[in-house]
This record gives structure tokens, sequence and C-alpha cells, in this order.
């Protein structure tokens, strides 16, 4: 499972209902820092978001008009041909405009597919994570090697930062090349994947085991955080 929400990106392999503790992998990049990063280069070309009303509309734009390149080095390619010579048309005319709130309308560029793309690279804005797709990759290989190929088969994307148009395309990509020449690799994305934590978080609440997992004010006052990794795994 790959869940990429708001704060944070976690890759948990789960094999017969079981997560392989070992193997789970984490970053602290995910949708939150895809904002932040829009709303710097939406700075640069000349639309100032500052206030939190100002970066909520920001990540509405985000969620809008941003997208993952499959191939990031040719939509830049592209988008630097249509700005010397088919002004308005840049990248085949994936130029996007946005309505604001108050009626006035942006245009963005290169912008729709460079924010998304500190998923895959966080290093291009100072960050020390690995990407999605190699926080994938290693937990596969750090899972049983009797594992490995079922994993691969059957990776499921969960989490809201996962909706970007041709995220899937982009991970299938990374991974092949990641990945043994003779593996089969298969993504699934269910549709309503933004809310696949609440799901599960409601399909365990309601099963009669969820009580023992259960942990009291006072517990977790005498052990803190570590009750649950004790109590719940």
């Amino acid at each position: 499972v790959l869940d990429c929400g708001d704060g944070v990106s976690h890759t948990v392999p789960v094999y017969e209902g079981f997560a392989v503790q070992s193997a789970i992998q984490r970053s602290d990049v995910a949708g939150r820092d895809v904002t932040a990063y829009l709303q710097l280069l939406l700075r640069r070309a000349g639309y100032n978001f500052h206030t939190s009303a100002e970066r909520e509309v920001v990540r509405q734009v985000k969620e809008a008009v941003c997208y993952v390149a499959v191939n990031p080095e040719e939509e830049e390619r592209a988008h630097q041909k249509g700005a010397l010579g088919l002004r308005g048309k840049a990248a085949g005319g994936r130029n996007a405009v946005y309505k604001l709130p108050d009626g006035q309308q942006i245009e963005l560029g290169p912008e729709c597919f460079r924010a998304p793309e500190i998923l895959f690279q966080p290093d291009r804005v100072g960050l020390e994570y690995e990407g999605v797709h190699q926080l994938l990759a290693g937990s596969i290989r750090r899972a049983d090697l009797d594992l490995r190929a079922s994993l691969y088969s059957n990776i499921v994307l969960a989490g809201g930062s996962t909706l970007f148009k041709r995220f899937g395309g982009r991970l299938l990509h990374e991974l092949k090349t990641a990945a043994p020449p003779d593996v089969k690799i298969k993504i699934l994305a269910p549709e309503d994947r933004r809310y696949s934590t609440w799901t599960g978080g409601s399909i365990l609440a309601s099963l009669t085991t969820f009580r023992q997992m259960w942990v009291s004010r006072e517990e977790y006052a005498e052990y803190g955080p570590r009750i649950l990794q004790k109590r719940c795994f």
C-alpha cells in the first residue's frame, strides 16, 4: 500500500492481512509540501498568496490543475519551446487557466507539473527524503524474497495526493526501472482512495476485536505514544 496524504507518505507491505513491520517506510513529503511549493512557484510567476485563506486557494488550484509528468524532462523541453515560439500554447496547449474566488484569472504553465514533482524528487526543494517510487521499491526489497513478486503485482494507492493526473503512470514508469525485468507490476487506484484511511478505520472500529486495542487516558499518560505500538501491533 502506498498512502500519500496531506502531511506524510507511507509504504506498507501487507501479506495475508498483516503488515510487514520491518519493511514499512515513511517520508514527510506529501500534499502539504506540494501546496507550499506551488505557492512559491506562483510567487515567482507574479501571483502572490500570503494569508492562510490564500494558501487554501493555492490548495484548490493544486487539486484543479496540477498533474504529474510521466517524463518531466520532456515536459520541460516542451514548455521551453512553447515559451519561445508558441506563446500561450506551451507543452502542447497544457497551460491552465484558473478562476480565483474574486473573479480574477491566473495562468499556470510548467508550475502545473513542477509542484507535484517533489513527490518523486524531494531534493528539488532541499528535502533529504526518497521519492515515493523509491520508498515503494525499498519496502518491497525489505520484504521476504518469496513475497516480492506478489507485492509488485498488488500495489494499492491511497490518500488524496495520489489523485494527481498521471500519478499512476509515472509510478509505473519508475517501478519498471527499479523492479526485476521479469516481474509483473500492477497498480490499483480505487476512485475513493482519498478516504481510504477513514474507510479502513471505520471497518477496524466495527470489529469485535477492536476493544482489545483501546488505550485509556491513564495508559497514554503513563507510557506515551509507544503504547499504541505495543497495543495495536
